[in-house]
């Protein structure tokens, strides 16, 4: 269940790959060719000394033809054209030198040209294979964008730090979801985990993100915002009913807040948040727990929103399963209650660094589940958008970096 935050394996200023620029990187050289044939001139001389030393015993310089095959792992074309061509030229300088009949020198130089120009075609295919990588990396990379916006986000009310670690290093979409919205109604933030893993739960987490991002600049109460929500989730999964797919509900936290020290929250059926302020963190006791979004009509009771107290200079954590359901090697729980107290007097990211680290450390690096967390707190007196919608990208971070000591 995932989709990205500010991704763990991505390098941030990192090229893309399926970019022009990503894409030459796949076929830079990732040796230098000085190194690579100084390197294979020594190799030679040392093969060279041997198979003087060993006499007609055992012939060293015909086994150098598996060195194309090597170079073709890591090597550029050109690279691997002047290796086999260096090869075959030593080889078969040498097989003709030692002598022999005439269908020996013969099929022993042939085995040689084969082999060479098979570590030339390997290498090729092996770069083509990247580039086609590189390219449908290029395309789940531009979906991510579509579905979510980088963090931080920057409203008038709130900035919003965030992390996401997948539970598969190079997925990049997935069931996590979150949004930022600043609308008439003040910032109204959502963060989910969609039933299920993989491309199949993308469907569901987009519905849900679609209608949130409408909902929450158009309606005035943010129960309004989460019957959009299940509406929205629901025609999805009519829809998936009749393509044969699976049905999936996802649980949300939907936020709402205006500016003043009261939060407005709508859980159906998610794990509630938990704020650290005054050197303590504790969960923020939500008494509305609603079923997920998906299954409002397995239940009689509407959902209802609650308010609860959100102080200046407090940080609000709002996170995934992938947290309290990690795991350490006797297999008990990852304690956050008693663990997150530690960073009560950190900033938003510093929060999140430290319990990305702590996870890391507790797991001992095993991922049983995507993690997404969220810190939200609210922006400093006098800090507003120039421009219509929430700031994002390096604008929000560039605006992060000036007030981060808060």
């Amino acid at each position: 269940m995932t989709i990205g935050l500010r991704r763990r394996t991505v390098t941030r200023g990192a090229t893309l790959p399926g970019t022009d620029a990503g894409e030459a990187a796949v076929f830079a050289p990732r040796i230098g060719n000085r190194a690579l044939f100084g390197g294979l001139v020594l190799l030679t001389a040392l093969v060279g000394l041997l198979d003087i030393r060993t006499g007609d015993e055992m012939h060293l310089v015909p086994l150098m033809v598996v060195v194309p095959a090597l170079v073709s792992v890591f090597g550029t074309i050109r690279q691997t054209v002047g290796v086999a061509s260096w090869i075959m030229a030593v080889v078969v300088c040498s097989r003709l030198l030692t002598g022999g009949t005439f269908w020996d020198v013969t099929s022993s130089v042939a085995f040689t040209v084969l082999a060479c120009f098979l570590g030339v075609g390997s290498c090729a295919l092996r770069l083509r294979h990247a580039a086609e990588i590189a390219r449908l990396r290029s395309a789940a990379v531009a979906l991510q964008r579509q579905i979510l916006r980088p963090l931080p986000v920057l409203t008038d009310q709130l900035i919003t730090h965030g992390i996401y670690t997948p539970i598969e290093e190079d997925r990049l979409v997935g069931g996590d979801i979150y949004e930022v919205v600043q609308s008439p109604y003040g910032t109204r933030v959502i963060i989910g985990d969609v039933q299920g893993k993989g491309i199949a739960a993308i469907g569901a987490g987009f519905a849900a993100l679609g209608a949130f991002r409408e909902a929450a600049i158009r309606e005035p109460t943010l129960t309004t915002v989460v019957d959009a929500l299940e509406d929205a989730v629901a025609r999805h999964n009519t829809f998936s009913a009749q393509t044969g797919e699976v049905e999936r509900f996802v649980t949300a936290l939907v936020l709402g807040f205006e500016g003043e020290d009261r939060m407005e929250a709508v859980n159906c059926g998610h794990l509630p948040p938990h704020l650290l302020h005054d050197g303590g963190a504790a969960a923020v006791p939500l008494r509305l727990t609603s079923v997920p979004l998906g299954m409002a009509e397995l239940s009689s009771e509407a959902r209802g929103a609650e308010q609860f107290d959100f102080p200046a200079g407090a940080t609000l954590l709002a996170f995934t399963d992938g947290v309290t359901e990690a795991r350490d090697a006797s297999g008990a729980f990852y304690p956050l209650d008693t663990r997150l107290g530690r960073w009560a007097g950190y900033g938003p990211s510093e929060v999140l660094d430290a319990l990305h680290a702590d996870l890391e450390a507790f797991s001992g690096g095993v991922r049983r589940d995507d993690i997404a967390m969220l810190a939200l707190r609210k922006a400093p007196t006098g800090i507003r958008r120039r421009q219509p919608g929430a700031m994002s990208g390096q604008g929000a971070r560039r605006a992060a970096q000036t007030f981060s000591e808060w």
